[in-house]
């Protein structure tokens, strides 16, 4: 089901899927979109979240330029459009709305409970963001773009932050992963997974970019991550 959030600004509201579990939530987990919208894969994302006993949420982020946008990455045109808002996209706004989401998902945990993020693609670096600028419990990007330029935020990681990065990234070539590890790999609260061979977007729920294995492997050791860090 679709919910409205309140901006952090109280000037305005956009939307958010949300998947409940079916009793009480062990915690919260906020999906962060790809530059696609909150399409049906992000929704499938919602659902196990909410399979495994989480209250699940992914907020529109792009409402402000397009509201309810869902692009299908495997046609062409569809993915020109995404990279045409992913430019006018406002990213340090983009976190205030998922401050305002993790402030929704606590409250509908009545005060009580954990919150975690799981990002992709953008979303994957929007995820290591809301690590280092928000009291996120815990964080996981996957193929985030960018992470290199956001290296000088790293002192500001308070709380467990996990990042999957396929290693034949298209658009995260191998310098940047270089740059990732040597700014990370120390970090006592940021754990790094390689993924040999893959390339971005290899965890999409469908199309043409999942690889299984590499999905599935990726996947379980979010889910851990989260079983340990969100009790």
């Amino acid at each position: 089901m679709m919910i409205a959030i309140e901006t952090l600004e109280h000037d305005g509201s956009f939307q958010a899927y949300c998947a409940e579990p079916a009793g009480t939530p062990r915690a919260a987990v906020i999906v962060i979109q790809e530059i696609f919208g909150v399409n049906e894969g992000i929704r499938r994302k919602c659902d196990h979240w909410a399979s495994q006993g989480y209250l699940a949420l992914a907020p529109d982020l792009f409402w402000r330029l397009q509201p309810r946008v869902e692009f299908d990455p495997d046609v062409p045109e569809q993915f020109q459009q995404a990279l045409g808002l992913m430019g006018k996209f406002n990213q340090d706004q983009g976190i205030r709305d998922i401050e305002a989401t993790i402030k929704a998902a606590r409250q509908r945990l009545g005060g009580r409970g954990k919150v975690g993020c799981v990002g992709y693609c953008l979303g994957g670096r929007l995820a290591f963001m809301t690590s280092t600028r928000t009291d996120i419990d815990a964080s996981v990007g996957y193929y985030g773009v960018g992470i290199d330029n956001l290296l000088r935020e790293k002192h500001a990681i308070s709380r467990p932050l996990m990042l999957h990065i396929p290693t034949a990234d298209h658009f995260v070539g191998p310098d940047v992963q270089r740059a990732m590890h040597e700014g990370l790999d120390d970090h006592p609260k940021v754990v790094l997974h390689d993924y040999e061979g893959l390339d971005h977007g290899f965890a999409a729920e469908i199309g043409k970019r999942r690889n299984e294995e590499g999905a599935r492997l990726a996947d379980g050791r979010t889910e851990a991550f989260f079983a340990e860090h969100l009790a």
